[in-house]
């Protein structure tokens, strides 16, 4: 879409979102952080849907033109005209005339550079806001003078609570645990440190009659008791924190916690966000292609590294380029690689500044023959699909612009069910290289 044509729709989107929340009055949730917006969307949207009609951000729509398309619930129409001369249209006649719109909005924020969450999020009144984690050496740090003005331009959302909303913190990462200090609303925090209001504890991967993981269980202690919370086709602590941060939000507002609880069990985990997936060769694929950062990565590998291999298996992960870290690259990609040499038994790296990832597993002792190397996504899918063998965890995460999903695509048992198994298999995407 052409710049000036994005600006005047944009705008125009923008107007017409303004006007519809202010003729519906929906209650409005703000996502924001690093790492776990989209889980913690989809966490939040499983409590409440089970009994509100609530609407959430669809795939990663959380940019200055994604929360009106939430908002008005219209597609993207990408490059074409038409469709966004129709949107522009349904947006209106949605503030004319009425329609059944949802008690809730739930809406996943996003900032990539400064000044983001201005032209993003400041027309919206939140009722409650959450923010997730920032981490070490976040996504989009390249952009920002520093990883303080990134951790500011996120708290930025805060300021569009109302004057009675709800501020739910990760007490985890202290740069979003001292956020409470910038605002005079009610703060609830969730985490597996001390202190947290909601706490998470005894979190484990747990396994079938075949021995095989299928998800993962924690308790919550909360209003004075401990409870379960069984997650099942998924790994990884932030799916863990997303359940928490959901926790918190229907402790904060009253709703009844085993029903929420009883909500979060098969929730509808979006692909690409280590999702559990049958591979060939009676393998098993922890897809983590969605996107990718340090503190990501560096979570995802000591969660491949936590499976227990009942029978004999090899540990597999084919990591791509974490991209958009700016100065922070290669040291960011070399940590990565001393994490993983004790982690997995391959190692196949994706990608130029990947060639990092290979140098700090090497300086850290792992032996070279256990290290492979490619330019791109489709050499590793094309070398992948003959090296995978019977019993193998295969884990496969990279950033977004290194279409790891491809990988995952080759070694993917279900071929039926791909378009819903995996992450960007719209048209739109496909026709991308």
């Amino acid at each position: 879409m052409h710049t000036f044509f994005k600006k005047v729709i944009t705008y125009i989107l923008k107007i017409e979102s303004e006007l519809v929340l202010w003729k519906y009055k929906p209650k409005v949730i703000g996502i924001t952080g690093s790492v776990g917006k989209t889980s913690t969307k989809d966490a939040v949207y499983a409590v409440l849907s089970s009994f509100k009609y609530v609407r959430k951000s669809e795939k990663s729509f959380n940019s200055e033109i994604g929360l009106p398309l939430t908002v008005l619930g219209i597609p993207n129409g990408w490059n074409n005209p038409i469709v966004w001369l129709h949107n522009t249209l349904k947006g209106l006649w949605l503030f004319i005339w009425p329609h059944k719109y949802p008690e809730w909005l739930v809406l996943e924020v996003g900032v990539g550079k400064p000044g983001d969450m201005k032209k993003t999020a400041s027309w919206l009144k939140t009722d409650v806001v959450i923010i997730t984690a920032i981490g070490d050496t976040p996504a989009h740090i390249e952009f920002f003078n520093s990883r303080k003005h990134l951790v500011e331009e996120k708290s930025k959302l805060i300021k569009t609570l109302k004057k009675d909303g709800l501020l739910i913190l990760n007490a985890d990462d202290d740069s979003v645990l001292e956020m409470k200090s910038l605002t005079k609303n009610i703060v609830i925090t969730y985490g597996f440190k001390e202190g947290a209001d909601i706490l998470g504890s005894s979190d484990s991967i747990f396994y079938n009659e075949k021995s095989e993981p299928e998800g993962v269980v924690f308790r919550v202690d909360i209003e004075g008791k401990s409870l379960p919370v069984v997650i099942d086709g998924v790994f990884g602590r932030n799916h863990i924190y997303a359940s928490l941060a959901a926790l918190t939000l229907s402790y904060g507002l009253k709703f009844n916690i085993i029903n929420a609880i009883n909500s979060l069990k098969n929730y509808d985990v979006p692909p690409g966000r280590m999702r559990l997936l049958k591979g060939i060769n009676e393998s098993l694929i922890i897809d983590d292609t969605y996107n990718s950062s340090p503190f990501a990565c560096e979570s995802a590998l000591k969660t491949l590294n936590e499976i227990d291999c009942k029978n004999s298996c090899r540990k597999i992960a084919v990591l791509g380029d974490m991209l958009e870290l700016g100065r922070h690259t290669v040291e960011a990609h070399k940590n990565i690689g001393k994490i993983a040499k004790d982690k997995v038994d391959i190692l196949m790296v994706v990608g130029p500044r990947s060639k990092s990832i290979k140098e700090g597993a090497l300086e850290e002792g792992m032996k070279e023959k256990n290290i492979f190397e490619f330019l791109d996504s489709i050499e590793a899918a094309n070398f992948i699909k003959d090296f995978v063998q019977k019993g193998d965890i295969v884990l496969v995460k990279g950033s977004q612009g290194m279409r790891m999903e491809r990988v995952t695509a080759i070694i993917l048992l279900d071929q039926e069910n791909k378009d819903k198994l995996l992450v960007r298999q719209d048209e739109e995407w496909l026709k991308k290289k």
